[in-house]
């Protein structure tokens, strides 16, 4: 899809790419909370959570973008053209995405669509899921005694399309972190395993991390399938894969039960900011 500008006239507003952290608002650093607060229209995705959303101002056009395995609500080029055409009409537009929008959020691309067409923008990063996921759940991703290295991949729908580097990921040195990677929880076991690491690796699958929703699913690489199929895990979810899960007890903090609900409204504005 070609994208349409107004020829001759430039975009009167300025385009904000803002990481919207984890869930937890309270993890939503002072910057996002700024340009949101002075939003003229928010385009979001569907892992921003509902006390995020509640922050964007009344008056403000509220455009769900969101993206989901098999229930996507907009293509990429609809995004494209949305973002393009909303800094031809509005002043402060808000691109909100979960987690940071440059770690498998597709903000690269959107920004390079506003190159092109010669809009203004800014990036706002955020705190990326794998962060702020395995802090929550207690798993440092790296530690001396247990992993020197740690990788981000997707494990989307495409991944049997698309060539993986099982050698490099079954590293047992290294903290594995799979993004979208429910559905193909067996091929990501299987694949692992058979380039040499051990079964008996032990994982963990986080979902709602950082929200009172939080659940953790353990176990070992060779479970993960049953563990992804278990009926309470609800989206979004990540899995941790490495020696560190072993951490998971002994450093696991977080009491989705005894969340309290966020004073972020009354806190900022008593900073005025």
């Amino acid at each position: 899809m070609a994208l349409v500008s107004i020829p001759g006239q430039q975009a009167k507003g300025k385009v904000w790419l803002v990481g919207a952290g984890p869930g937890d608002v309270e993890l939503l650093t002072l910057k996002a909370y700024r340009v949101l607060k002075n939003a003229d229209a928010v385009l979001y995705d569907a892992l921003v959570s509902q006390d995020i959303l509640d922050l964007i101002p009344q008056h403000a056009e509220k455009i769900a973008v969101g993206k989901r395995a098999g229930k996507h609500s907009a293509a990429q080029d609809e995004i494209n053209q949305l973002l393009v055409t909303k800094a031809y009409t509005r002043k402060n537009v808000v691109r909100l995405k979960g987690g940071d929008p440059f770690i498998f959020g597709r903000g690269g691309e959107e920004l390079q669509t506003l190159v092109e067409s010669d809009v203004k923008f800014e990036v706002v990063p955020g705190i990326t899921a794998a962060s702020g996921t395995s802090a929550y759940a207690g798993i440092p991703l790296t530690h001396r005694d247990y992993a020197q290295g740690v990788s981000f991949i997707t494990g989307h729908c495409q991944i049997e399309s698309r060539p993986m580097d099982w050698q490099g990921y079954a590293n047992s040195n290294n903290t594995l972190v799979v993004y979208m990677g429910i559905l193909n929880a067996n091929i990501i076991s299987e694949g692992l395993i058979s380039h040499g690491r051990c079964p008996d690796t032990p994982v963990a699958i986080v979902s709602k991390a950082t929200t009172s929703s939080q659940q953790r699913f353990i176990g070992k690489l060779s479970e993960l399938s049953q563990l992804a199929a278990d009926p309470a895990l609800k989206m979004p979810a990540l899995m941790i894969i490495g020696e560190v899960v072993q951490l998971a007890d002994s450093l696991n903090w977080f009491n989705p039960i005894e969340k309290a609900p966020s004073q972020i409204h009354s806190e900022i504005t008593a900073l005025g900011l």
